[in-house]
């Protein structure tokens, strides 16, 4: 039963936040997005960045969610001063799809799901970047990276409208658009 309880909660707590989009005309809001549909978990154990073959990548469906999900921020006119990706090929491809600026390749918001002990310094490293930037920025990332740096865990293709607090990031908004 209160498992049952919990998951009403979770779900009542996401439907609050659906498709906030005003959100992103706070004060130093942001956009902090997870990669689109890519099947599977992790990477395999011959990963090498830049070499897309060797990783997990965005199937049809996940790119089809990010072009959607770019024309959903177009249509409504919103518009990013910089767009961050991880180096890896899904949140790349996912950035390039979402067509709303030059992706920069960030680093700091690779993922660290095979090696944890990265974590740590690796978040603070994105939220000093984060904190440097005086415009409004889209990243795309992995869910290690926006579960350390909100706590929260986000579905494939959610959008997190969160602004600085400190040694975190507070969610104010979620943007979730089905493929």
């Amino acid at each position: 039963m209160r498992h049952l309880l919990a998951t009403i909660l979770l779900c009542l707590a996401a439907l609050a936040h659906a498709d906030d989009w005003d959100a992103l005309d706070q004060p130093g809001a942001f956009a902090l997005m997870r990669h689109a549909l890519a099947p599977g978990t992790g990477d395999p154990a011959n990963f090498e960045i830049g070499r897309c073959e060797t990783q997990r990548n965005l199937d049809a469906q996940g790119r089809a969610q990010a072009e959607t999900i770019g024309a959903a921020f177009r249509d409504r006119g919103i518009a990013f001063d910089a767009v961050w990706s991880s180096q890896w090929c899904r949140c790349e491809e996912t950035a390039e799809l979402l067509d709303l600026g030059t992706v920069e390749l960030v680093p700091a918001f690779n993922s660290f799901f095979g090696n944890r002990s990265r974590g740590p310094a690796q978040t603070r490293e994105a939220l000093d970047l984060i904190a440097a930037q005086t415009g409004r920025v889209m990243i795309v990332t992995h869910q290690v990276n926006i579960t350390a740096l909100t706590g929260e865990f986000p579905r494939s293709g959610e959008v997190f409208v969160v602004r600085p607090a400190g040694d975190r990031l507070d969610v104010i908004g979620k943007i979730l658009i089905s493929p």
